[in-house]
């Protein structure tokens, strides 16, 4: 049984930090690429953070060198170290975990609850 959980989430004032962690059960997570995205209502998801199997690191355009996104695999567990932070970057935060089959365009994918950033003074 495949559980995530996603925490850290809350208010912070414009400037200031936030530090996200989901933690993944029931997977072997260096096999899995450990996605970061948010949501505004009404609005696409979005990519923030990629941390990939292959140790690969990607990040949303809107980043701009703020975020930092980190695996500890022994913990199984994924973290999003946010600075800088401004109003744009309220939203609900959820953490992805997937797997691309070798060979094939199957996989498997997860996604936890979410947890909420609200940036405001």
């Amino acid at each position: 049984q495949v559980q995530v959980v996603e925490s850290g989430g809350g208010l912070v004032q414009p400037g200031g930090s936030l530090r996200l962690s989901c933690v993944v059960s029931g997977i072997t997570l260096s096999w899995f690429d450990m996605g970061w995205y948010r949501q505004v209502p009404g609005q696409q998801r979005e990519l923030v953070a990629m941390f990939q199997a292959d140790s690969q690191i990607k990040y949303g355009n809107f980043v701009k060198g703020r975020f930092t996104i980190s695996r500890d695999s022994a913990k199984n567990m994924v973290s999003l170290q946010m600075s800088s932070l401004e109003s744009e970057d309220t939203a609900v935060y959820y953490c992805n975990a997937r797997h691309t089959f070798t060979g094939t365009m199957d996989s498997d994918s997860y996604w936890g609850q979410g947890t909420t950033v609200t940036v405001s003074a």
